[in-house]
């Protein structure tokens, strides 16, 4: 999909249309999650710091996340993918892998096969476009998406693939991550094609045996990966970033509370049972702390679940200052298993450096709170979404996708006739069970 995030916000907000958006980067600790291509052109991206991006870009839109509007796109464009293959390997809620071996695809005229698909996944996404790649593997089939950004086709026949990859520089290659790139770099190696003019021993002396021998059979253009029509979960988890470093406890104990449930309903709904229960909790300084504990047995209760997670932050000197708290469960089993011993202490201590997306909150009535870009409703309004709030006021503009742009009120934060409401749901949306 094409900038995925920003192109939901503007498909469903007309004024944002043809506006540079950034979805993130709210608030002193904001981090950008996504950039309309308008806004890419003043150099904003992706994982870049909010104030950085409002540095570049003060004109743009700073939009908070909806989830659920993209998960409903996201649950519409898979569901088309599956029309074409049963082998479907979702790699994200925006991107996924398509095998096209056994279907009619296959044999057919793919270029016109794939006009259909993009003009169809508009269609039932209402506006959203993608960019489709081709190949033999996998990464290719990725590298060559991504050359068709945006809104493009790139399909490579088996004689070109090469060609097309060697002036890449050496981290397209997949698994090659800054400190690999340093490394081959450091001895002369830049692009795929002096990859490919190297002895596989010599990379393997200076990577290691798996990653130079996958390193020279990529650059080659050898994947033989399969896609995975399902890839069972590894984990389930969630995380709170705050506005403000938090060191009361007994708030820190609510909030781990309540993502304890959320994280217990989602390890239910999957129809698992978990025997570890871990705690992230990131200072002031940006220093992480993680904690694990196995349990006795396998396990999808709440009570459980948040009492072990309790008993892990007991651990936690909170005077610092806590930028972020998560829990999470591993270790997943397919039946309940019943505790035949306590639970068993695990402890790994770590230092990350990832930043989260912190949850900014603008506008309190309450417990309600209202950040940009979230919906709403007003009784003699109708429907429109938050252009901005603080100061006990909440501005909302009042349009949907069908409306064309709409007009501006401002409100007392605590006016009764405002409210949050969920999304307006596209004609083409695909139930949680269907998907």
């Amino acid at each position: 999909m094409d900038a995925f995030f920003a192109a939901v916000e503007q498909r469903d907000k007309p004024s944002l249309r043809g506006r540079p958006v950034v979805v993130g980067g709210a608030g002193p600790r904001g981090v950008v999650a996504t950039a309309s291509y308008e806004a890419r052109t003043f150099g904003v991206r992706s994982a870049m710091s909010g104030a950085e991006a409002r540095r570049r870009a003060p004109g743009a839109a700073f939009l908070g996340g909806r989830f659920d509007a993209y998960r409903e796109s996201s649950r519409i464009v898979m569901g088309l993918l599956r029309e074409i293959s049963p082998a479907v390997e979702p790699l994200s809620l925006d991107e996924a892998f398509v095998d096209l071996a056994g279907t009619p695809w296959a044999d057919g005229d793919l270029a016109a096969r794939v006009d259909w698909l993009r003009e169809e996944l508009t269609r039932r996404t209402e506006g959203l476009t993608a960019s489709v790649g081709i190949g033999s593997a996998k990464f290719l089939a990725k590298l060559a998406s991504e050359a068709a950004k945006p809104d493009g086709v790139r399909i490579l026949d088996p004689a070109e693939e090469l060609d097309f990859i060697s002036p890449m520089p050496v981290r397209a290659i997949p698994g090659v991550g800054p400190a690999t790139e340093q490394r081959l770099v450091a001895v002369g190696l830049y692009t795929v094609e002096d990859l490919r003019g190297v002895d596989r021993a010599e990379l393997i002396r200076e990577l290691g045996v798996a990653a130079g021998e996958s390193l020279s059979a990529l650059a080659h253009g050898r994947d033989d990966r399969p896609v995975e029509a399902s890839r069972d979960p590894k984990s389930i988890s969630t995380e709170d970033t705050f506005a403000v470093d938090l060191t009361d406890r007994a708030q820190l104990q609510e909030i781990l509370r309540r993502d304890a449930a959320q994280v217990a309903g989602r390890l239910a709904k999957a129809g698992y049972f978990a025997r570890t229960v871990t705690l992230k909790v990131r200072f002031a300084d940006f220093s992480t702390r993680t904690i694990a504990r196995r349990l006795g047995g396998a396990t999808d209760n709440v009570e459980e679940i948040s009492a072990a997670g309790l008993a892990l932050f007991e651990e936690v000197d909170v005077r610092p200052g806590v930028r972020l708290l998560g829990i999470g469960v591993s270790n997943f089993a397919t039946s309940a298993q019943e505790r035949l011993f306590g639970d068993d202490p695990a402890e790994q201590d770590s230092v990350e450096t990832t930043r989260q997306e912190p949850v900014q909150l603008s506008g309190v009535r309450g417990g309600t709170t209202y950040h940009p870009g979230a919906d709403v409703e007003h009784d003699e309004h109708g429907r429109g979404w938050v252009w901005g709030a603080g100061l006990g006021r909440v501005t909302v503009r009042f349009e949907t996708r069908a409306t064309g742009p709409g007009p501006i009120r401002t409100f007392a934060v605590d006016d009764p006739a405002l409210r949050p409401v969920g999304i307006d749901p596209l004609a083409g949306a695909v139930r949680d069970d269907d998907a």
